[in-house]
C-alpha cells in the first residue's frame, strides 16, 4: 500500500491528513458516522470522507482529471463539480470533506453545463493532433470530451504548436502543448517519489509546469522512473519510443535480432488488448514476438536467476568480511536491479554507493551473455547481434545507455522497449494477442525458475535470494520454514517490510561456491536481517534511518525498487495504474511462480550449464566479475 498522505511531508488539507491517519482504525480514532444523501440514495460515511469517494462507493461515477488514487488531492481541474444543498455554487467533490449531513446531486443540467464548459476551456489551450497523439484512444481528456458531447470549440482550439517537445531525456519525453495543468506529475514526483523534478510556475493563464531553471530533462535530477507518465491524463508526458528503431533492425539484412522479456510485461500487456489486469500472456507473447520478426525470444527470468547467484555470492562474501575479516566492505548490501533506484541513490545519497551490489541487473546480464556466450556458441559476430529488452520500466532505457554497460566490448542492450511500445508493435503487425497460439521460449535460455518470475513484484528479489541462500547455506529446504517455499512476510504492498532469519545450522559449501569460500561456519547461529521497500519516498526513509544509525543500519540485505509495487508498477506499464491493478498483476506473477517446475535460482539447469561451460571459475570470479558486474558513480545534485 502507498501511504500517499504522510502528514510529515504531504501537502494536503488537514481533513485529508485526519482521514488517512484514521483509515482502518475506526475504533481507536472514534470516527463519527454521518448521514448523507447522494442522488436520492441515503448512506452513512465516516467524517472526513470526500464526496468523490462516497459516490464511488455506491457506483456513481464523477469525472476528474486531477484526482488519482495514488496521489494526494489537488482540486484544480474542477471537472468533478457537484451540487450540495445549501450552497449557491457548485463544489469540487474531490476536495469536499464531509463533516455534517448533506444532500448531494451529481447529475443535473447545471452540473453537465459546468463540466462541459470546463472541458471546452481546457481544450481551447490544448493543441489538437488527437489522431497522431501517443495517447489517442487512451486519453482521459479525449474520453471526457466524448462523454460530454463536445462537438465544437466555442473558445477556439489551437492546432499550432507553441512550446514544442523536450526530446532530451533518455527515457521521458515532455510535451507542454498537451499539458492541462492537473499537477499529477508534480504530485507524483514530489509526494509519491520525493524527487521533485516538476513544479508549478506562474499564476492564472501564465501557469505552467516547469523544471528547475526550466532546464531540459537531461540536465535535471530525474531518475527516469516514469511514474509521472503513468499518472498523466494526456500525452504531456510519454516514454521515448524506440519501436521504429527496433523495426529498422528487424528489417536490416544480416542482423540477428533477439529479445528478452521480463515477467512484469507479461502480467500487464493484456490490458492493452482489453483483458482484465493480471491476465498472464507469457506464451502468447512469445508467438507474437516471432511474428514481429524476432529471431530468438528469451526469458529475462533466466538472468534473474543468474543475478541471484552473483548477488547472493557477493552478499555472503561481505558477511564473511564483516564477521571474520576486517569489515572493509559495506553493509547492508543494497539490491541494484532497479535503475531508477540506482540513479536516485547516485543523486541523493551518493555516500551509500559502496553499499550497492555490483551485480548488473538481469536485463544487462542478459545483454552481456548474448554478445559473448550466445554469440560464441552460435558462431555469430557480436556486431551483427541486436539485443532488445522488453521491460515494464522507462528507466531501463536509460540503464541500457549507461557507458558502464559494455564490458564485453559491445553495448549490452541496444534497445529498451516498454510494455506499451510492444503492444503498439503487436497492433501494427495485426496481432490479436488474446487469441494467438502459445509457444515456449527459445533455447538455450528457455526460461528461468519461479524465483526469476517473482522479480517483477516488490519483495520478489528478496524472496528469490532467501530461497537460494538459505538452502545453499543450511542444506535444508526453505519449505521447512515457509509453506510451499512461499516467503509471505516479504510479499505485499506495505511501504517497508522486514524479516529476520535465524541460521541454526550450516552445511558444506557447494561445488558452485567453492572458489569463493571454504566454509559457512561463520554464519552458524547468525540472524540474517533483511528489508524491502518500494518507491523512492520509502527508500529515502530507510536511507535516512541508516544515515542516523537507526534500526536499518543493523540490517544485512535490503531490496529497493524505485516504483510503487515494484516492476509491475513500472513507468512503462499499461495506463491506468492504481493499487487494485498492481495487486492483480502481482497475483499473475505469483501464479506463474506456483506453477514453475523449478522454483529456486540455484536449481536452474541452464544457469548451472552456463557456469560449467562459460563462467568456469564460478560466480564472482574474474570472468563473471568482468562481464556480470559493474560500478556506479556519484552524481549528487550538481545542477542545484
Amino acid at each position: 500500500m502507498i501511504n500517499k498522505c504522510d502528514t510529515g511531508s504531504c501537502r494536503v488539507p488537514k481533513t485529508e491528513m485526519l482521514r488517512d491517519a484514521c483509515e482502518g482504525q475506526e475504533e481507536k480514532c472514534k470516527l463519527e458516522l454521518i448521514d448523507i444523501e447522494i442522488d436520492n440514495k441515503k448512506m452513512q460515511v465516516t467524517k472526513g470522507t470526500t464526496i468523490l469517494k462516497a459516490a464511488k462507493g455506491i457506483g456513481v461515477k464523477i469525472p476528474t482529471l486531477c484526482n488519482h488514487d495514488d496521489l494526494c488531492l489537488a482540486g484544480v481541474c474542477r471537472i468533478c463539480l457537484v451540487e450540495v444543498e445549501g450552497f449557491k455554487t457548485l463544489q469540487a467533490s474531490c476536495s469536499y470533506s464531509i463533516s455534517q449531513p448533506i444532500k448531494i446531486k451529481t447529475n443535473t443540467a447545471k452540473i453537465r453545463r459546468a463540466r462541459r464548459n470546463v472541458l471546452e476551456l481546457i481544450l481551447a489551450d490544448h493543441v489538437g493532433e488527437c489522431y497522431s497523439c501517443m495517447r489517442n484512444g487512451n486519453c482521459e481528456l479525449q474520453d471526457l470530451a466524448m462523454e460530454y458531447g463536445i462537438t465544437s470549440y466555442p473558445y477556439g482550439h489551437d492546432n499550432i504548436r507553441k512550446k514544442g517537445v523536450d526530446f532530451s531525456s533518455h527515457a521521458i519525453m515532455r510535451d507542454l502543448d498537451k499539458c492541462i495543468l492537473c499537477r499529477r506529475c508534480v504530485r507524483s514526483c514530489i509526494d509519491l517519489q520525493e524527487v521533485g523534478v516538476f513544479s508549478i510556475k506562474g499564476r492564472g493563464k501564465d501557469s505552467t509546469i516547469t523544471t528547475f531553471g526550466n532546464k531540459p530533462m537531461d540536465e535535471i535530477v530525474c531518475i527516469n522512473c516514469g511514474q509521472c507518465i503513468n499518472r498523466c491524463p494526456t500525452a504531456a508526458l510519454y516514454e521515448k519510443d524506440e519501436s521504429e528503431l527496433v523495426w529498422n533492425a528487424l528489417e536490416t539484412e544480416g542482423k540477428h535480432v533477439v529479445i528478452q522479456t521480463a515477467p512484469a510485461p507479461r502480467a500487464g500487456i493484456g490490458e492493452e488488448f482489453g483483458l482484465e489486469p493480471g491476465t498472464p500472456m507469457t506464451l502468447k507473447m512469445n508467438t507474437a514476438l516471432r511474428r514481429c520478426g524476432f529471431h530468438k525470444v528469451f526469458d529475462t527470468c533466466f538472468t534473474a536467476d543468474l543475478t541471484i547467484i552473483e548477488e547472493g555470492t557477493e552478499l555472503v562474501k561481505r558477511l564473511y568480511d564483516n564477521i571474520e575479516g576486517d569489515g572493509h566492505t559495506k553493509l547492508p548490501v543494497f539490491t541494484s536491479c532497479s535503475p531508477g533506484w540506482v540513479k536516485y541513490l547516485e543523486h541523493f545519497f551518493p555516500e551509500f554507493i559502496e553499499n550497492l551490489s555490483t551485480a548488473k541487473s538481469p536485463q544487462q546480464m542478459f545483454g552481456t551473455i548474448i554478445k559473448t556466450y550466445y554469440a560464441e556458441k552460435n558462431n555469430i559476430n557480436p556486431e551483427d547481434i541486436v539485443t532488445v529488452a522488453l521491460m515494464p520500466c522507462t528507466a531501463k532505457k536509460y540503464e541500457a545507455g549507461r557507458p558502464e554497460m559494455c564490458q564485453s566490448g559491445y553495448r549490452d542492450v541496444d534497445y529498451g522497449i516498454t510494455t506499451r511500445e510492444m503492444a503498439k508493435m503487436f497492433k501494427e503487425t495485426g496481432i490479436d494477442l488474446p487469441n494467438i497460439e502459445d509457444s515456449d521460449f527459445d533455447d538455450p535460455f528457455t526460461g528461468g525458475s519461479g524465483s526469476g518470475v517473482i522479480f517483477g513484484a516488490t519483495g520478489g528479489v528478496m524472496e528469490s535470494a532467501i530461497r537460494t541462500l538459505y538452502e545453499l547455506v543450511t542444506g535444508e529446504k526453505v519449505d521447512s520454514l515457509f509453506e510451499y517455499g512461499d516467503i509471505k512476510p516479504v510479499r505485499g504492498f506495505e511501504d517497508i517490510k522486514s524479516l529476520e532469519l535465524k541460521i541454526d545450522k550450516v552445511t558444506e559449501v557447494p561445488e558452485l561456491l567453492k572458489g569463493q569460500l571454504n566454509s559457512f561456519e561463520f554464519l552458524k547461529n547468525q540472524t540474517l536481517k533483511v528489508a524491502i521497500c518500494h518507491g523512492t519516498s520509502n527508500a529515502k526513509r530507510v536511507l535516512e534511518d541508516i544515515k542516523n544509525g537507526g534500526e536499518f543500519s543493523t540490517y544485512h540485505f535490503i531490496e529497493f525498487m524505485a516504483c510503487p509495487g515494484g516492476c509491475l508498477g513500472g513507468g512503462g506499464q499499461p495506463i491506468p495504474t492504481n493499487e487494485e491493478i498492481r495487486i492483480k498483476r502481482a497475483n499473475a506473477i505469483y501464479s506463474e511462480d506456483k506453477k514453475a517446475s523449478v522454483r529456486k535460482s540455484y536449481e536452474n539447469p541452464g544457469v548451472l550449464e552456463l557456469y560449467k561451460n562459460f563462467f568456469k571459475e564460478g560466480p564472482g570470479k574474474e570472468k563473471a566479475h568482468k562481464l556480470l558486474h559493474t560500478h556506479y558513480k556519484k552524481r549528487g545534485k550538481e545542477i542545484l
